[in-house]
């Protein structure tokens, strides 16, 4: 991997890592352990869940780039890419949660947590929402933490269609 290649990994796990410890911490209380464990255990596991999102987005992120076959995807095919990293951790978020939940029995849902063929909702929701909000701020901060001049919209647009009926 080149040191850019290197730079956009990282740039993309850290907003990965701020942006899902965000959603650990808002939907902590939809799982058991919140009222099961002490604070220092519900820290811990919030912690540890954060890191194992990071995971599953850089595998996501290089899963892209080699289904695209260009490591610049977020900037040069954002929609694509997006798509490619929202399906393939949400494919792992189902079953994994499967597996944990129902299986291994590592950690467990509460009354409150709603549920989709018996998979919670918040953590699949989060591999919808999440993707599209980490393309965008990669866009946005990207050229802005590398000084790299960009006429690009952080916004993906599609001109393709400009100026035809």
């Amino acid at each position: 991997m080149t040191p850019g290649g290197m730079v956009r990994v990282g740039l993309w796990a850290a907003l990965a890592f701020v942006l899902n410890l965000a959603w650990e911490i808002a939907h902590a209380r939809l799982y058991t352990l919140w009222t099961e464990a002490d604070a220092l255990t519900v820290a811990w596991s919030v912690f540890h869940c954060t890191l194992g999102d990071v995971l599953i987005a850089s595998a996501m992120f290089a899963l892209a780039g080699m289904v695209l076959r260009q490591a610049d995807w977020p900037d040069s095919r954002p929609w694509t890419g997006g798509a490619i990293v929202a399906m393939g951790a949400l494919a792992y978020t189902a079953w994994s949660e499967w597996y944990n939940v129902y299986r291994a029995g590592s950690w467990g849902y509460t009354a409150s947590m709603p549920l989709i063929f018996g998979i919670g909702l918040s953590p699949l929701l989060q591999w919808l929402v999440l993707p599209p909000v980490l393309v965008l701020a990669f866009r946005i901060l990207e050229p802005v933490l590398f000084s790299q001049k960009s006429s690009r919209s952080p916004i993906p647009i599609d001109n393709s269609t400009r100026g035809q009926p």
